[in-house]
């Protein structure tokens, strides 16, 4: 037996949760912008034995749970950025705010490996047990206490564009299946000997390799095409988040999105497109000030734009949205999108009156969602379905369903919060994955990076970098046949997870990995 499980199974207490802790923090090294794969193959393992020696229920969760807390601390660390903005006022809120929300996730990776030890099988089947709990927790936390499906385990595949083709299958929750199947299968080899070790590691090396050979040959059955005549203009104004709603810097600001939106190239564009609240002012009631926005319309063209909204005064109850607005060259508005997921904490305080805290976001007013994700008919262009910064992360809720199928995605974002951080590259690699599930190319504009079109395969056509102000002109590519995923969504996961639970089932009485580790 390899020396790695006993020495587990001696590990006790504290020893034992530090260590689950510390090498599901190394892990996240995987994830974007390190993307360093590799790390999984020493981190997993130490995740796999703990669980699989637990000798209780406890200990089962307990395993996820340690595991995952340094997995996503240490993937959610850019959120202590957004909290030094204001670092007098919400500085003191950094270790909660970090530790608790890894803390928080890390409850579904823990439910996850609680589940899957309970019918105590063995072996292969095991492993296929806790890659469909794993996965299971992942589709969970897209939705429950409003969601947060930030850096699901299948995005660390993000620099291997063919592997990410899954996603248009079966979805990044497809993808978190096979990682944890592959990884498993490898930490299992460790423990083996002779034939069999080779036989676990064929198998944990056969599955991304059919994912990269599939994806591979997808990508060249669908070459990139550009619509006929349609160039977007993306505008990063790179306006720092601590002067973004400044009163005195608000005029400065607005014009110069106005004048990056004129440089060279201007009269060419059929959209400019600025990025997530770039407007400080409420577009849709201050004529004035959309006259002055009028002057960034292309010729023929729109002005996309971030904008707030407000109730017209002496309406109430007073609401404002975190919007979208389509602005015409006669100043009129065109197309109107209202955010619907909105970031708790940042956008409205939960359950406001028990909670003594105040949004992080500028102003005392709580944001109102919007009705739901919509397709916008607007003119010159194809039909497009916008995203708002947060919203991007959400498997199979970028398209409105019941709505005309977009011809592609626009994802305005501000990303000022996550500074010079991981955040902004992962923030970005979740828009990508929404771009390859849906088979829709995506625009996205950001106030400090990272700007890029991407086509419906998920490859970049254009981008301005994290850190730096200008423009980035890009033609708009053509939309893909509607994937498997785009038209069945989450289900096609869950038949994949069945399947392997199926196999699981099959392959269940092999012997235990290892001597069991006491429990806690």
């Amino acid at each position: 037996m390899s020396a790695l499980p006993d020495r587990l199974a001696a590990l006790t207490g504290w020893r034992r949760r530090g260590v689950l802790a510390l090498a599901g923090a190394l892990a996240a090294l995987a994830l974007p912008p390190v993307g360093l794969i590799p790390a999984l193959l020493l981190c997993f393992p130490v995740l796999v034995f703990a669980w699989d020696g637990a000798t209780s229920r406890s200990a089962a969760f307990g395993a996820g749970w340690w595991w995952g807390l340094g997995f996503y601390t240490a993937g959610f660390y850019w959120i202590a950025h957004a909290l030094l903005i204001d670092a007098a006022k919400f500085g003191w809120l950094i270790p909660f705010a970090t530790l608790g929300l890894g803390g928080l996730v890390a409850v579904f990776l823990g439910f996850g490996t609680w589940a899957a030890a309970l019918p105590g099988w063995r072996g292969p089947g095991r492993i296929a047990l806790l890659a469909v709990g794993w996965t299971a927790a992942e589709w969970l936390r897209t939705f429950v206490l409003t969601g947060f499906p930030w850096n699901p385990l299948g995005s660390v595949w993000d620099p291997l564009l063919p592997v990410l083709q899954v996603g248009a299958l079966t979805g990044i929750h497809g993808l978190t299946l096979l990682t944890a199947l592959a990884f498993g299968l490898a930490a299992l080899a460790v423990a083996a000997t002779g034939r069999r070790r080779l036989v676990l590691l064929g198998m944990a090396v056969l599955l991304p390799l059919i994912a990269y050979v599939g994806g591979w040959a997808r990508l060249a059955s669908v070459p990139t095409a550009l619509v006929p005549g349609i160039q977007l203009r993306l505008v990063q104004p790179l306006v720092a988040q601590a002067n973004k709603w400044r009163s005195d810097l608000a005029e400065r600001n607005f014009a110069l999105d106005i004048a990056l939106s004129r440089s060279p190239g201007f009269e060419a564009v059929s959209a400019v497109i600025w990025p997530e609240t770039a407007s400080p002012f409420f577009l849709d009631l201050d004529a004035g000030r959309r006259a002055q926005a009028v002057e960034a319309v292309p010729p023929g063209g729109l002005l996309i734009t971030g904008a707030p909204r407000i109730t017209p005064r002496g309406v109430e109850p007073l609401r404002i949205w975190n919007s979208v607005l389509a602005i015409d060259g006669e100043g009129r508005i065109d197309g109107v999108y209202d955010k619907v997921h909105l970031v708790p904490f940042g956008e409205y305080v939960p359950m406001k009156d028990v909670l003594p805290l105040a949004k992080i976001t500028q102003g005392g007013t709580d944001f109102s969602s919007g009705p739901g994700a919509r397709t916008l008919e607007l003119p010159g262009l194809p039909p497009v379905s916008p995203i708002v910064c947060y919203e991007a992360i959400f498997p199979g809720a970028v398209v409105g369903r019941d709505q005309k199928r977009p011809q592609w995605l626009l994802n305005v974002t501000n990303d000022g919060w996550f500074g010079i951080s991981a955040g902004p590259h992962q923030h970005l690699a979740a828009a990508r994955m929404r771009a390859i599930e849906e088979g829709l190319p995506l625009a996205r504009a950001a106030n400090t990076g990272i700007s890029a079109v991407f086509d419906g395969a998920g490859r970049e056509i254009a981008r301005l970098g994290l850190g730096e102000r200008g423009v980035v002109d890009a033609g708009l590519p053509t939309a893909l046949p509607v994937t498997p995923y785009g038209r069945w969504g989450d289900p096609l996961a869950l038949i994949a997870a069945v399947i392997a639970a199926g196999l699981g089932w099959i392959f269940r009485r092999p012997p235990a990995l290892q001597t069991p580790v006491a429990a806690g």
